[in-house]
């Protein structure tokens, strides 16, 4: 799509996949497992990263960058605490029906459309003439859709990928959706008041009413 002859799928990239973001291992489900290390690996070679751990840890590109840390950081971080939601009400509750898999899954992958939205090469053609075809063209939640469409992961993943950021905000987004959703708008809102963020992030923190604190 971007014009670009997009690299191999080679087993050197998925294993890259699994070392950067090791909760993968976690997917009870042997087959979702392997789509969503295809997922990252397919984003991955349509891109100039070369692993996951290359992506700046940025919300978008230039917004909430983080001070310290790679992408990897927040798709952990967002997992964990997708994960600490589930096992909390299905603890507490239950007869509460949550898929944990989905939420495992769904926290790993709902940013595996960020290679495209923040590949330097992409960026500097949207930037060039925003005018043919948009900035971005595609946003990574719609991209991430798409990248979970292409490998055969189910459509509760493919939701999650759409559905985490403000393009859920015009569907009913899934239980599982919702607490991924939740925990990513957390991740991004502590670590701006723990004071994590660049000083570029301070005004959107402002009006989100968020201070941020001094570091120790």
């Amino acid at each position: 799509m971007d014009r670009r002859v997009r690299r191999p799928v080679t087993q050197a990239l998925r294993d890259a996949v699994v070392e950067d973001l090791p909760e993968l291992a976690d997917i009870a489900d042997a087959e979702l497992r392997a789509k969503c290390i295809e997922a990252w690996a397919y984003a991955l070679s349509e891109s100039s990263f070369a692993r996951v751990s290359d992506l700046p840890g940025e919300g978008n590109p230039g917004m909430f960058p983080l001070k310290r840390g790679d992408q990897t950081v927040h798709l952990r971080g967002v997992t964990q605490i997708a994960l600490s939601i589930a096992d909390n009400f299905t603890t507490t509750f239950p007869e509460a029906n949550i898929n944990r898999d989905i939420v495992l899954a769904g926290g790993l992958v709902h940013d595996v459309g960020k290679p495209w939205e923040f590949d330097a090469e992409n960026r500097r053609r949207w930037e060039g003439d925003p005018s043919q075809t948009g900035l971005p063209s595609l946003r990574h939640s719609v991209y991430g859709a798409h990248i979970c469409i292409a490998v055969g992961l189910p459509e509760e993943i493919a939701h999650i990928a759409l559905g985490h950021s403000f393009e859920g905000d015009g569907v009913i987004r899934s239980l599982e959706c919702l607490i991924v959703h939740r925990a990513d708008s957390l991740w991004w809102a502590v670590a701006g008041g723990c004071g994590l963020l660049q000083p570029s992030s301070d005004p959107v923190l402002a009006g989100r009413k968020i201070a941020p604190r001094a570091l120790r």
